[in-house]
């Protein structure tokens, strides 16, 4: 039976050791302590430098309440032990908890949720030592719950980004974060699925499902895997009956990278659109237009004027790659579009008449239809409603 165990637990430790590159036993650390002899497995070597890399968020942010009408009436206000405000509305403060991840020390650039932040007048950062400094916002992005941050602080630690495409299921990852605002905490878990979409969470989706504990206040901490390399920022649970269920959900580092690159330069991410409407390739699909292919994304339409037109893609096309990436559904292909800005190239790669061909798109300004609100209701006077034309972004 003994060595069984043994056998059980030197597998676990070849397994850490193969996981990390090697990095558990080359990278100098000590060799967990034994028990009864037998080593046991530890992921505290891992967890250490990662662990001063993520921070605390507390945000406050200042809203106006409107006054009660019967306050201001000259009859209902005597009742009132408060004097009148004569209509002005009053103050609310509201706060919030969240983590983030510092990608550049010597910027001080740290990498959190859009809706962590949010709207807040004051963010305070507090790091693993204790200090607590101001930051100020970069940008924001909230089609992809993606916002940067930055703070003038000495002697932080960043965490390196790893490669989120990499992935797979099954892989090992540990989540740290600050749930509930106890502070930071460390939970484990595998990556239960890849490229969840359709959630209605936020506009572009493809998140990394995980069964390692994500609570509230975890949103913005790091997802890394056994290299402690940043491989996805936490941002939801499914939590039906208001607990955690195992299920969790964190935007890859590979698109919080490019969000986050344009944010830093631009301030913003101003999206470009191609003009085509898509559909998933089903195997009726791929039968039909007699494709070689068993996934992508299907031009339905082209948007007459479009950039979609300019490149030559016509209604039949199967989109197979778009900027170097595989497109195996049309909320790939959303995605693709979604990371490449207005005036931008994006390489393509689609299947037409049974042959592979390649194109280069320049994405344009999204046209969008606006319409006064009144034209369609007197209800709605003052709206102006706008709607994209028929396109993937």
């Amino acid at each position: 039976m003994k060595a069984f165990v043994r056998t059980i637990t030197v597998g676990l430790l070849a397994l850490l050791g193969c996981c990390c590159g090697g990095s558990v036993l080359q990278a100098g650390a000590n060799l967990p302590q034994a028990v009864q002899g037998m080593p046991m497995p530890t992921l505290a070597d891992i967890i250490a430098p990662v662990i001063p890399a993520v921070v605390n968020i507390a945000t406050s942010t200042r809203t106006q309440v409107p006054e009660h009408p019967l306050l201001s009436d000259p009859f209902f206000g005597q009742f009132f032990k408060q004097p009148r405000q004569g209509g002005q509305s009053q103050e609310r403060e509201q706060k919030s908890l969240g983590s983030g991840v510092v990608v550049d020390a010597r910027k001080g650039i740290i990498l959190t949720n859009q809706h962590v932040i949010g709207k807040a007048d004051q963010i305070t950062v507090t790091l693993r030592d204790g200090r607590s400094v101001q930051a100020r916002i970069v940008g924001v992005d909230p089609a992809t719950d993606i916002a940067v941050i930055q703070v003038q602080a000495k002697n932080l630690q960043d965490l390196p980004l790893g490669d989120s495409e990499k992935l797979r299921v099954g892989d090992f990852v540990i989540a740290v974060g600050n749930p509930f605002g106890l502070g930071q905490t460390v939970t484990s878990g595998i990556v239960s699925a890849l490229g969840r979409k359709g959630l209605g969470i936020k506009g572009y989706e493809d998140f990394i499902q995980t069964d390692a504990s994500i609570n509230p206040g975890n949103s913005g901490g790091a997802l890394v895997n056994l290299r402690g390399e940043l491989i996805g920022i936490n941002t939801a649970i499914l939590a039906r009956g208001g607990g955690n269920v195992g299920i969790g959900f964190a935007i890859p580092v590979n698109m919080a990278r490019q969000i986050m690159d344009q944010l830093l330069q631009y301030g913003d991410v101003r999206r470009g659109g191609l003009g085509v409407q898509a559909q998933d390739l089903t195997p009726e699909l791929s039968e039909a237009f007699a494709v070689p292919v068993r996934e992508g994304a299907v031009v339905a339409k082209v948007v007459a004027g479009s950039p979609a037109e300019r490149a030559g893609l016509r209604r039949g096309d199967v989109i197979i790659r778009a900027n170097g990436h595989a497109i195996r559904s049309r909320g790939d292909l959303h995605n693709a579009i979604g990371l490449v800005r207005a005036g931008e190239p994006l390489p393509l790669e689609f299947v037409r008449d049974g042959v592979t061909r390649q194109v280069t798109a320049t994405l344009a300004e999204p046209e969008r239809q606006r319409i006064e609100g009144e034209e369609l209701d007197s209800r709605l006077q003052g709206a102006i409603l706008e709607s994209l034309e028929g396109s993937e972004n």
